[in-house]
């Protein structure tokens, strides 16, 4: 009988210390929900006028008429964030294995990057609009030239994170330079490469924005400024939207790839 009750008191601590475990999309989510309540719940009481800030209802409400302008001036801004995504990453991790084995390069070219850097991209674009004009190449050229400098930068300290002996290693058993390279440096570069690709995944959306605010007649970009002239604030709202569910998007496939290549990774593993 004692041992009886000792098992069923075992249980019902067992019952009472068990946690419930929640997945782990529930927090943002909830919190997304809570500020957009908030949101609605504040423009109603407070009676702030729809053209300074709407509900989240009207913007709802936008999307849903708006949605043939909106799916027609999204494609273009996909397209031109898309190319410039892997034009100005694949531009960085090529100039950052340059850099990393030949050290006369990157002492010449390094502070060049340093300095384009420096310059503001909205300084930038007004004079790539007038070299290439309103088309896609000045926008694509935009977009990479944002997601450039921290891929770079992050590529070449992944690639020289290599530890002495694993590069001794690799000398007594013969390695090529290439061989060191693809099998040693470009492994122990793929956390440094997918943080940057993480933050290039939104940056060359804003990059894709801002070009088509110096010169374009299509794409979000064109869609916020002609919204905002026409005092139309929940397409306005609508279409900064769609931006983020954009970059959300690219930052999304880039941590799913990152979990795919990077398997050793524990944090890939949750």
């Amino acid at each position: 009988m004692a041992i009886a009750n000792n098992v069923n008191s075992n249980v019902a601590m067992h019952r009472k210390n068990k946690t419930i475990v929640l997945p782990t999309w529930f927090a943002p989510i909830a919190v997304v929900i809570a500020l957009l309540i908030i949101w609605q719940v504040g423009v109603r009481v407070f009676g702030v006028p729809t053209f300074i800030a709407p509900a989240p209802t009207d913007v709802a409400s936008a999307i849903a008429s708006d949605y043939p302008i909106l799916i027609n001036n999204f494609w273009p801004t996909f397209v031109e964030a898309l190319m410039g995504f892997f034009v100005g990453n694949s531009i960085a991790v090529a100039l950052a294995i340059i850099f990393v084995h030949n050290k006369s390069v990157e002492r010449a070219f390094f502070p060049l990057a340093v300095f384009v850097n420096t310059i503001p991209i909205l300084a930038v674009a007004p004079i790539l609009v007038l070299i290439f004009g309103n088309g896609l190449t000045a926008k694509v050229i935009i977009s990479a030239l944002i997601c450039f400098f921290p891929t770079l930068v992050n590529m070449v300290k992944g690639l020289e994170s290599v530890g002495k002996d694993a590069l001794d290693l690799g000398r007594v058993l013969s390695a090529t330079q290439n061989e060191i390279l693809w099998k040693i440096r470009l492994p122990a570069s793929l956390p440094y490469l997918f943080a940057a690709l993480k933050i290039a995944a939104t940056t060359c959306v804003v990059g894709a924005i801002v070009g088509e605010w110096v010169g374009a007649d299509i794409g979000l970009g064109a869609l916020i400024l002609d919204a905002t002239h026409n005092f139309r604030t929940p397409l306005l709202y609508a279409a900064v939207f769609a931006s983020s569910m954009l970059a959300v998007t690219f930052f999304g496939v880039v941590t799913l790839v990152e979990r795919r290549v990077i398997k050793w990774n524990p944090r890939n593993l949750r």
